[in-house]
C-alpha cells in the first residue's frame, strides 16, 4: 500500500497525476479519430510543426503555448487546404509541411546557442514541473475537445465512414476536417508540456489503438480509449517515481506493453483468437468484421468498426 500511498505525499506527484490523468483521458479520446481515420501521420507532423512557434515564443519572452498554438495551427491548415484539390497528394503535403518547420525550429535554436539545454525539454517533456495554472489549461481543453467530440459525434463519424454520402447529405466535410485537426492540435499543445514533442504521438495512437482491439463499435471504442489513457498513464507516473526514470517515456513503453498484450490476447481480434479460429479442428474462419454499409442511421449510432475509413481525409 505504502507504493500507493508515499508518493502522494509530494506536491509535484500529486500536480503530474492530475496532468497524466486529464491527458491520457483527452489523448485517448481523440486518439479514436486519429486510428480510425489514419491521421498519425499527420499527428507526428503537428506535433513537430509546433517546435518552432515553441522557439519563437520563448525566444520573444512570450507564451509559449501560443506560440506552440499559432504554428500547429498554421500548419494543419495549410496540409488540408493544399491536399484539398487532390493535386499534391496529403501524405506529400504532411512531409513538407512537416519537414520544414521542424528545420525552422532547429535553425532558430542554432543562432541561440544558450537556449538549447532549456528547449530541449520540450523535445522530452517535463511532467515534474507541471504547475497548477497548467494543470487548468489541460482541463479546459480536455473539456473542450471531448465536449465537440460529443456534441458533434454524428457529423464527424459520418465525414470519418462514408465522405461521398457525408457530402450528399450537405455535410460540410472539409470544415468538420479541419475542426478535427484544429481540436488534434490543441490536444498536442497541451500534452507537450507533460511528455514533449517526441513522446506526444504514442499518447494519441496508443491507447486507441490497444481500444481498437478490445471494441468492435466506435462509440466503445472511444471510451475505451481514454480510460487506458488515464489509467496507464496514472500508473506509467508510479512506476517512473518508484524507479526514477523518464516520466513520459515510462508511460509510453507501459502503454506500448498493454498494447501488445491486447494484441496477443484479445478475444475478438488478439493474434491467439486468430489463430484458434483459423486451426483446422475449429473449421472454417470466423466472418470477419463489417464494414460500415454507409447507410445514415449507422453512423449515427457509433456502428461497427471497419478496418479502416473508405477515404482518406484529402478526398473530400
Amino acid at each position: 500500500m505504502d507504493w500507493l500511498t508515499d508518493p502522494l505525499r509530494y506536491d509535484f506527484v500529486l500536480r503530474a497525476l492530475a496532468e497524466v490523468l486529464i491527458i491520457g483521458a483527452t489523448c485517448g479520446a481523440i486518439g479514436a479519430y486519429v486510428v480510425v481515420r489514419q491521421l498519425a501521420f499527420i499527428g507526428d507532423a503537428i506535433s513537430h510543426a509546433v517546435f518552432p512557434g515553441i522557439v519563437i515564443a520563448y525566444l520573444a519572452g512570450a507564451s509559449i503555448a501560443l506560440g506552440a498554438l499559432v504554428t500547429g495551427l498554421l500548419t494543419a491548415v495549410a496540409i488540408g487546404w493544399v491536399a484539398r484539390g487532390g493535386r499534391i497528394r496529403e501524405d506529400t503535403a504532411i512531409g513538407i509541411f512537416f519537414a520544414a518547420a521542424f528545420a525552422l525550429g532547429i535553425v532558430l535554436i542554432s543562432t541561440r546557442q544558450t537556449y538549447q539545454g532549456d528547449l530541449t525539454g520540450f523535445l522530452i517533456g517535463n511532467l515534474q514541473g507541471v504547475s497548477v495554472v497548467d494543470i487548468l489549461v489541460s482541463a479546459g481543453t480536455g473539456l473542450l475537445v471531448i465536449g465537440v467530440l460529443t456534441v458533434l459525434h454524428k457529423e464527424l463519424l459520418m465525414a470519418s465512414f462514408d465522405r461521398t454520402l457525408a457530402s450528399a447529405l450537405g455535410y460540410p466535410v472539409f470544415r468538420l476536417d479541419l475542426l478535427l485537426l484544429v481540436l488534434l492540435t490543441i490536444t498536442i499543445v497541451v500534452s507537450i508540456q507533460a511528455v514533449g514533442i517526441i513522446l506526444v504521438l504514442a499518447m494519441l495512437v496508443t491507447p486507441a489503438a490497444t481500444a481498437r482491439l478490445l471494441a468492435d463499435r466506435f462509440g466503445p471504442m472511444l471510451a475505451l480509449g481514454a480510460l487506458i489513457g488515464a489509467v496507464v498513464g496514472v500508473v506509467g507516473y508510479y512506476v517512473s517515481f518508484h524507479f526514477a526514470t523518464a516520466s513520459g517515456a515510462t508511460i509510453v513503453l507501459l502503454m506500448t506493453v498493454v498494447f501488445l498484450v491486447a494484441f496477443v490476447f484479445s478475444p475478438s481480434h488478439g493474434l491467439l483468437a486468430h489463430r484458434l479460429r483459423h486451426h483446422p479442428q475449429h473449421g472454417a474462419s470466423a466472418p470477419a468484421i463489417d464494414p460500415p454499409s454507409g447507410h445514415a442511421h449507422e453512423a449515427e449510432e457509433g456502428e461497427v468498426l471497419a478496418s479502416s475509413p473508405r477515404s482518406p481525409m484529402s478526398r473530400g
